[in-house]
Order: structure tokens, then C-alpha cells, then sequence
């Protein structure tokens, strides 16, 4: 009951200097998960909201134990006193944190093979236990085999036997695409733009995201001394900027103050915060919004809300059931077990959404002009009924239901279509009962 009641748990997983910490930082707004190779990057930390700061961490053997809430230039800084550790529990005041629990995980493929193994085992456990995520956001810096490898794994079996629906890819670190250059984020959604049609990752993950994670943390956590240290550089030669920009030791050589800003910033940061502060950006907030917008930050939000937050009853309910069924299955649950299995198959919502899957997998095929109206009615772009419909926000009741009523007749006549195989013809009955929910 607490697990249905408590905000969707979503882990951030990727291979290992992949950026997952500092994504995490720029989503709660805060520096909170450390970034450097310390001690706490290689345990699973979880990221909640509190009434106050809190850091528990929890023992391989014994009980749970708080540890000091200290902070360093900033910073949260957390030691764990060379003590083994199953995992940390941050509880932190955050209106981001209200509706989702961050699950930051140690890197993939890391040097430290027990490193690994630790996200592998949280995320998809081999003895039956129900993993405790509901979702999984997946960092990589490009389309790695073993990105689809271990994205291959999620299915069926771990985070609540994982579908494309309640996976999201994000191609991290873009910025650093094409050298840090000032058209590197265009570069970098255009290729997160080919990568949704990868057969690779098309039934892996709903939606595939660029974000440049330091500028989006840099964004919401942007001081005023840093501002004034860019506008500086703004007021100064551009070709001397220029040329002390095209190598990170160049422009840091013999300044604490700039090796700072590189650290903050990156050489894209630099660059795009000395042109927009050149371009008439006079305030560290207006600053501060224009590299937040700009780095695709808000492009994850969006796509989070939708695909999370507003399937957030109905992931953590399947997660639920999910569970149940295997302490069940592994018990003799009998008859049970075989109610929670009606109810996994006959629950239209929980039909929409292997069909969602199945639909982005290839598995059902439809014409690529149906499937994507079929996409969308199945909540792809939202599950407010205008959303499902193709109509703007403020459109009537009369309207919704104008166009729901035409939606239901042309599903039912695909769902007639002699020339449609089985599958096909099953996938539109389903959406021809999401037009009639859609109509009551």
C-alpha cells in the first residue's frame, strides 16, 4: 500500500560516465548527487522528497544508519566511512521531488565489474523479487550494442517487466557533440530525431531525448558571480575568447576562476552564455532561463510528464500487480493468482498499453498513417481525451465528442477489414473500446 501511495519510482541507468548525476541534479534543481568517482557513485542512492534533509544509508549488514548532511561549495557530500552499503536514501525538500522519486544507479560496462552488477541486479533481478523502480530513464552518449543489449533485458522481467512505455532514452552530453560547437544541440536532436526509427531501440523505448545535462544543471543552479564572470569575458576580444576556446587547458591555463566556469559550463556553455549575454541577456535569471531552454531540458520534462506523470495510478498499479503475481506464482497462489492474472489481461487500460508497446516494437503492424493516429489515441502524446483525439487543449465537450464518434467509426471499420490479420484486427477492437471510453 505505501509503494501505490508514494510518488512513481523512476531509476536513471546508463553506462558509466554517461551523466546520470548530473541529470539528476539538473531534474531536482539542486546539487545533490555527487558526480565525481567517490564511494557513493558506485551504490544505488534514492533521491525522495522530505520534510527536511536526511541521508540514511542502509548496510549490507545491520541497520540503517543516519549520516551528517554536509555540503561543499554547494554541493551535498556524502562519505560513507568505508562501510559496505546496500543503498543511500536522500530525503530533500523539492517540488520536483513530490511526484517523482530519482533512482541514481552505478554506470554500466563500469571498470569495477561489481559496480555493474549492482544496477543490473536493482533493475532486473534474477530471484523473482520485484524490482522496486516503476520506470527507467536510459542515458547514452550514442547508440552503444550494449545500450540495446541491456535496454533488452527490461522486457519482461525487471522494472515491472519494462516495455517501451515506461522507458525513456535520453542522448546525454549533448552538447558535446561535434566538439562543443555552437550548433552541436541542432546536431544532437537530429540525432536523437533518427534514433526514435532505430529497429535497435523503436520497442525499447517510448521517446529518444537530447539534453546537455551540466548546461541544463548549470541553467537552474546559475550564480550571480558566475554570471559576472561571463559577462566579462562577453565585454572582452571575441577572437582572443575564440582562440583561448579551442582547448579546455587554453582557456583554464593559470585561473582557478575559469577552471571553475569550464567545470560549470563546458566549452559549449561558454560559448552559448558569452553569445547570449552579447546578444542582450542582462541578468543572471534571464541567463539562467535561456540555457535551461536550451538544453533540452525542458524537451525530457515534457516528455516525462506525459509519459509518467500522467500514467503515473496506472504504471504504479501494474507494478503492484506485477509483484503480487510473482509472490503468487512463487507461493502456489492458485486461484489467486488467477484473478490477478484476469485483471492484468482484462483491464482495458493495461490493453492499451501492451498494445502501445506491441505497436512501437513491430510486433502489430498497421499502416504507417493508422498507427500513428493509433499511437496517439493510445495515449502517445498525452491521455486527456483532446490529446488522444489530435485537438488543441481548449476545445469543447462537443468537439471531443464530434470527433471521438468519428474516430469509433473508422475503427470499427478497420477492425472489419478482411484484408487486416488477426493481430491487426485485434489491436483495432481495442481501439475501437477506447473511442466508446472516450465517449462515456
Amino acid at each position: 500500500m505505501n509503494r501505490l501511495d508514494s510518488p512513481l519510482r523512476v531509476a536513471i541507468a546508463g553506462r558509466v560516465k554517461a551523466g546520470k548525476s548530473t541529470l539528476l541534479n539538473a531534474l531536482v534543481g539542486d546539487s545533490l548527487a555527487p558526480t565525481d568517482a567517490g564511494e557513493c557513485t558506485r551504490v544505488v542512492t534514492w533521491y525522495q522528497n522530505g520534510p527536511s534533509p536526511r541521508v540514511v544509508m542502509e548496510p549490507v549488514s545491520g541497520d540503517p544508519v543516519s549520516l551528517p548532511v554536509v555540503r561543499r561549495s554547494g554541493a551535498l557530500s556524502i562519505s560513507l566511512g568505508g562501510v559496505a552499503a546496500s543503498r543511500l536514501v536522500v530525503d530533500w525538500p523539492s517540488q520536483s521531488l513530490r511526484t517523482m522519486t530519482l533512482i541514481d544507479t552505478p554506470g554500466i560496462a563500469s571498470v569495477s565489474s561489481e559496480n555493474s552488477l549492482r544496477t543490473t541486479r536493482f533493475l532486473t533481478p534474477d530471484d523473482d523479487t520485484p524490482t522496486e523502480a516503476d520506470a527507467v530513464i536510459y542515458l547514452m552518449k550514442h547508440l552503444h550494442a550494449s545500450d540495446g543489449e541491456f535496454l533488452s533485458a527490461f522486457r519482461d522481467q525487471g522494472v515491472a517487466r519494462a516495455t517501451a512505455i515506461n522507458t525513456v532514452a535520453v542522448l546525454s552530453r549533448a552538447d558535446e557533440i561535434g566538439g562543443g560547437r555552437a550548433d552541436a544541440m541542432i546536431s544532437a536532436r537530429a540525432i536523437a530525431s533518427r534514433y526514435r526509427t532505430e529497429p535497435a531501440l523503436h520497442g525499447l523505448c517510448q521517446n529518444v531525448v537530447a539534453v546537455a545535462g551540466l548546461l541544463a544543471h548549470t541553467g537552474r543552479t546559475l550564480t550571480q558571480a558566475e554570471f559576472s564572470l561571463l559577462a566579462g569575458l562577453a565585454d572582452g576580444p571575441r577572437d582572443a575568447l575564440e582562440s583561448s576556446l579551442l582547448s579546455a587547458d587554453r582557456f583554464s591555463s593559470g585561473s582557478s576562476e575559469r577552471a571553475a566556469l569550464l567545470g560549470r559550463f563546458g566549452v559549449f556553455g561558454i560559448r552559448l552564455s558569452v553569445s547570449l549575454i552579447r546578444q542582450g541577456v542582462r541578468s543572471q535569471a534571464a541567463l539562467a532561463a535561456e540555457l535551461v531552454a536550451r538544453s533540452g531540458l525542458e524537451d525530457l520534462q515534457r516528455v516525462l510528464s506525459v509519459q509518467f506523470g500522467e500514467r503515473r495510478d496506472l504504471l504504479k498499479a501494474r507494478s503492484a500487480l506485477l509483484a503480487l503475481d510473482q509472490v503468487l506464482r512463487g507461493g502456489g497462489g492458485g486461484r489467486l493468482a488467477g484473478e490477478v492474472e484476469r485483471i492484468l489481461a482484462a483491464t482495458h487500460e493495461f490493453a492499451e498499453l501492451r498494445l502501445l508497446s506491441a505497436l512501437r516494437s513491430g510486433v502489430v503492424s498497421l499502416p504507417r498513417a493508422l498507427a500513428s493516429e493509433a499511437e496517439q489515441l493510445l495515449g502517445l502524446g498525452g491521455v486527456a481525451p483532446a490529446a488522444r483525439l489530435g485537438l488543441a487543449p481548449s476545445c469543447s465537450d462537443v468537439e471531443v465528442r464530434r470527433a471521438a464518434f468519428a474516430s469509433l467509426r473508422r475503427w470499427q471499420a478497420h477492425a472489419e477489414n478482411p484484408m487486416f490479420g488477426r493481430r491487426s484486427a485485434d489491436a483495432c477492437r481495442v481501439l475501437v473500446r477506447t473511442c466508446e471510453g472516450l465517449l462515456v
